[in-house]
């Protein structure tokens, strides 16, 4: 077991989360690189409207569905053999992406990533209370808030770039091609070094738990990731209103399972932390942003004409503030504790508003002032950054090791959830401002109307986690466990 002071931690621990990282890196930036790439593969492949958008849908929903299964899969079977696993499961995935002769290919390919994404992700987060002593954690969390909101803002520009250049003629395949040097570059560098973790006394996986926690997401994300865009068939509305049952089954079965001495994948006692639902709660209204990199890329090409590669070079500031924001964490904690994720949260409302403000006092169809453009949205990214890292600390921080599989999964979970929510929700107020209406005007005033919106989330946001500064994660009671759901580092 790794000691809670850095004289017993094993000294490659940071080596050891480099690797980890990728695994934080790569899943969103496959997910928001494929954004300014659509166009193209439309063009190349004859996607229609709805197959396009199951090219992204498909992806998001297999990888929420699965989180929370593959947290738990590190916990049971050794967080580092599950990630490469995945990592390999995912370079093989975007093989068949790159390589898509149809549509459906492509789109079979998106699921396979999301599937295998979701295996590789919640490893490293799961990680750092394993391998970390408590000091190293805050700057750890940061670290890994850096590189998970980085990799949404490289992947806009990335995408960008890539169909610019045209690499080899390789065109929008590039940016699936790409994952894999970088897969094998890790697994030569990081099977040798990454030491193994896990949960002491590991148990079987919850099979029942794990179908009726994936059904139980499916039915709320699948429908509104695809219900608007097949016109909200009877389907959609018949499996929203399935989902409470769903839900209140699972966590009967998980109940039970627990009180006949069961390792169940949803351990209620885990839950059961003190500020812990108020705590996902926030991280729901914390991703409320998802939808903004979407629907300003829309306003960016549509009203204003702009490129693909400059719609994805503007979020350049918002990448600089990301990295900035982790990176000033630790300091901003120890000035004003808990209260640097309420400070983050209230930032990025506060930027929103004043891009609504820009937008709405600059000419249609004209590109508003750029250094007040960049200065709001490094602000934007500068509160992401800040936000993050402390949220997750909230989360993990509330239980105890054995259950940070379990944990991690369920907090990438309910981001993921998050994005879902604003793309369908957010982005569904987008739509129905617009209407049939394409003109710049239409656009604008649809863009600005949505941005309110994620304005009001993030400061909704941004009170709940007032409430969780005044209850610090540390004096959380369930992170004293029994001496049989202890963790500690695999054999």
């Amino acid at each position: 077991m790794y000691g809670n002071d850095a004289t017993h931690a094993d000294p490659r621990r940071w080596a050891m989360f480099v690797v980890l990282l990728v695994g934080a890196f790569l899943p969103p930036l496959d997910f928001f690189i494929v954004n300014v790439a659509l166009p193209s593969i439309r063009e190349e492949l004859g996607a229609s409207a709805s197959v396009e958008q199951l090219v992204i849908s498909s992806y998001a929903a297999l990888y929420a569905v699965t989180l929370i299964t593959g947290g738990r899969l590190g916990d049971i079977y050794g967080r580092g053999r599950v990630f490469f696993l995945g990592l390999m499961g995912f370079a093989c995935a975007s093989l068949v992406c790159g390589f898509a002769g149809s549509p459906w290919v492509l789109v079979a390919g998106r699921a396979l990533q999301g599937l295998t994404a979701a295996v590789m992700a919640p490893q490293a987060l799961a990680s750092v209370q394993a391998i970390f002593p408590e000091s190293e954690k805050p700057l750890a969390l940061s670290l890994y808030g850096a590189v998970f909101g980085l990799a949404a803002v490289i992947g806009q520009a990335l995408g960008g770039v890539l169909i610019s250049l045209d690499v080899m003629g390789l065109g929008w395949r590039a940016i699936f091609l790409l994952n894999l040097p970088v897969a094998v570059l890790v697994v030569l560098f990081g099977l040798p070094l990454l030491k193994e973790t896990r949960a002491l006394h590991a148990s079987k996986l919850d099979l029942g738990g794990m179908a009726l926690s994936m059904v139980s997401l499916a039915a709320l994300i699948v429908p509104l990731i695809v219900g608007r865009e097949a016109g909200w068939p009877w389907w959609s509305w018949l499996s929203l209103g399935a989902m409470p049952l769903l839900v209140w089954l699972f966590w009967r079965y998980e109940t039970r399972l627990g009180r006949m001495g069961g390792k169940p994948l949803l351990d209620p006692a885990a839950l059961q932390a003190p500020g812990l639902g108020r705590s996902l709660l926030t991280a729901l209204t914390l991703y409320s942003i998802g939808v903004f990199f979407l629907l300003f890329s829309v306003y960016q090409q549509q009203a204003l004409n702009a490129s693909p590669l400059s719609a994805g070079l503007v979020f350049l500031p918002f990448g600089a503030g990301f990295l900035l924001g982790p990176l000033s964490t630790p300091w901003g904690r120890r000035m004003i504790g808990d209260y640097v994720n309420p400070l983050g949260m209230a930032l990025e409302s506060i930027a929103v508003l004043g891009l609504v403000w820009l937008i709405s006092a600059t000419p249609t169809g004209v590109q508003p002032d750029s250094v007040l453009l960049g200065v709001l949205l490094f602000v934007i990214g500068l509160g992401q950054g800040l936000a993050l890292p402390t949220l997750m600390r909230m989360v993990t921080g509330r239980v105890a090791p054995a259950y940070s599989g379990m944990i991690a999964g369920i907090a990438s979970s309910t981001l993921q959830v998050s994005t879902s929510l604003s793309v369908a929700v957010i982005g569904g107020v987008f739509y129905t401002v617009l209407g049939s209406r394409t003109d710049p005007a239409a656009i604008t005033q649809a863009f600005t109307v949505a941005s309110v919106c994620i304005a009001v989330c993030l400061a909704t946001g941004a009170g709940l986690s007032l409430t969780l500064a005044w209850q610090p994660a540390a004096s959380a009671p369930a992170r004293r466990v029994s001496d049989g759901a202890r963790a500690g580092t695999g054999t």
